[in-house]
């Protein structure tokens, strides 16, 4: 007999069926929401739902896997991360959580000390000044003192902004000083005019460009780290948002290799090799059934944390500025109608009132007379919109890609940035879907956690691990956790053109499906941060299993 392994109870093995069972299992299929048991193949492909003793007489020879009191979901989706920059963050400097400058120049050392090169380049991510006191930007004064060989590059946790030291700025091969700005960018200066080592949006490259590029091997080994630790939060399946294509030849690498654990919908980066790919030779499907292109990832704005979110006024807390276009509304409408042309997806990074507005706009002029076709063409992050933007939303039949983490992450600072008037528009999950618009929910990771047990619990409660504030932050605009569990199934799945194949578990579908101690529709909200993943399955075989 072959050895199955079981979650609890007793497990039988024979034939090419299995049938699992658990307390419940929440199908997310209207017409068939909950069953006790589930029979799929050994190709992954679900026979049949339904009663346990019934599925069992059904299949009398299947293997069984008995989960006991637990509960079963359909596979989680993450409608917008980035797998290597989470793989990438696991071998460089962690700045994520800091709540001091003096800490963060602390990890840095830390990492300088185990370096073999004394001149090599020291990269990272994840600090965030609005955690420190004072709430101002560092600069590359701060990391000169103690840092004057290693070459330093730390990125913002938005990805939206820099911090290099002197020796950093040495690589780079232009004049930095006077008070020209790159197009999408700033080049923040002293009164002297020279840069002070922050750089914004598109000014970032001036230094990413000088770094040493990964290698293919360490792409790939950074791929396999974000993925391993994605499946292990319960994830099985993830939009890429964003990449070039050499990345997704490192992809199709390891899924020729079996080496995909979960589903990824990768995005080509902006208008660049991957989208000419796509348009040269066609929308992209491995024969795994585990990796596909069919979308381009643009960028409209910047980030509201580090004020390059493009404002139709000026910041509260920075009276005038209204940050970044990043992009041109006649470079973004160009990029539109190319990709459009190809039959590609379009999904755009807008985070504020301006920048969702320059999208709806554009959307409007590319789509035409498509307007109500079968596009999905989406709005990621879709975070701060003028009132009277907000039902253009639904009515170009847009979906919107938002992150609820980043509501809870971003409470504590964001009415400062945009004031209490505009802050009615922002993160306004409840009033979207409350007029018809499909949420794709998702983390942003690594810029939030890769666990999307934070992002039902933040979409549900709109408060922190605290339970701060009580009631939850602008709490109308709240949603109900079945809600944020479909956002990040079925509704996910729809958004990567997948809701045939997975999203919920029906006949004819896909057997990826997440193991849950509890059952996330029946606790308290509170709780669902501390629910228990105990199995990811994809394709009906596991590809975690808690310890």
């Amino acid at each position: 007999m072959t050895a199955i392994l079981a979650l609890s109870g007793q497990v039988l093995a024979a034939g090419g069926i299995t049938v699992v069972s658990a307390q419940r299992i929440h199908t997310m299929n209207p017409a068939q929401p909950h069953a006790q048991a589930m029979a799929y193949d050994d190709s992954g492909a679900i026979l049949a739902l339904g009663d346990t003793a019934a599925l069992l007489k059904r299949y009398p020879q299947a293997k069984r896997i008995d989960a006991g009191q637990a509960t079963i979901i359909p596979g989680l989706i993450d409608a917008h991360g980035h797998v290597s920059q989470l793989g990438a963050l696991r071998a460089s400097v962690d700045l994520s959580g800091v709540d001091s400058k003096d800490e963060a120049l602390r990890r840095i050392g830390e990492y300088a000390a185990k370096m073999k090169d004394p001149n090599g380049w020291i990269v990272g991510f994840g600090w965030d000044q609005n955690r420190w006191a004072g709430k101002a930007f560092p600069t590359a004064a701060d990391l000169d003192a103690l840092f004057p060989g290693h070459p330093i590059w730390m990125q913002r946790i938005d990805g939206h902004a820099g911090w290099a030291n002197s020796a950093a700025l040495k690589h780079v091969k232009r004049d930095l000083s006077g008070a020209w700005q790159p197009e999408g960018g700033r080049i923040e200066r002293d009164a002297n005019g020279k840069a002070n080592g922050l750089f914004l949006d598109g000014a970032m490259s001036l230094v990413g460009d000088v770094i040493p590029a990964p290698t293919p091997a360490e792409v790939e080994h950074n791929l396999e780290l974000g993925m391993a630790e994605a499946v292990a939060n319960g994830l099985t399946g993830v939009h890429d948002a964003g990449i070039p294509l050499s990345e997704l030849h490192a992809y199709q690498h390891l899924a020729d290799q079996g080496k995909m654990p979960l589903r990824i919908t990768a995005m080509a980066m902006d208008d660049g090799d991957a989208l000419d790919e796509l348009c040269k030779h066609g929308l992209y499907r491995h024969s795994s059934g585990r990796l596909q292109m069919r979308t381009v990832k643009l960028h409209a704005d910047g980030a509201l944390g580090s004020r390059g979110a493009a404002l139709l006024a000026d910041y509260s807390d920075d009276p005038g500025n209204r940050g970044i276009m990043v992009f041109s509304p006649e470079a973004l409408l160009a990029a539109e109608t190319k990709a459009k042309r190809c039959g590609v997806q379009v999904a755009t990074h807008a985070i504020g009132d301006r920048g969702d507005r320059v999208v709806l706009d554009t959307y409007e002029k590319a789509l035409g007379a498509d307007v109500s076709s079968d596009h999905r063409w989406r709005i990621e992050h879709a975070q701060i919109f003028a009132p009277e933007d907000l039902h253009r939303v639904k009515k170009l039949h847009l979906i919107a890609s938002m992150q609820p983490t980043h509501a809870t992450s971003d409470m504590p600072w964001a009415e400062d940035r945009i004031g209490p008037q505009r802050i009615t528009g922002a993160y306004a999950w409840r009033k979207l879907r409350d007029d018809g618009v499909l949420l794709a929910l998702g983390s942003d990771f690594p810029v939030e956690s890769v666990d999307p047990r934070l992002g039902l619990a933040s979409a549900v409660t709109r408060a922190d691990a605290k339970g701060m504030p009580v009631g939850g932050w602008y709490p109308e605009e709240k949603l109900t956790a079945y809600e944020a569990l479909r956002g990040f199934t079925l509704d996910a799945a729809y958004a990567g053109f997948a809701e045939k194949e997975v999203g919920s578990l029906e006949t004819g579908k896909r057997a990826d499906f997440v193991v849950m101690d509890k059952d996330p529709l029946a606790i308290d909200p509170a709780q669902l941060r501390a629910l228990v993943v105990r199995a990811t399955y994809v394709d009906g075989k596991p590809v975690y299993q808690a310890k």
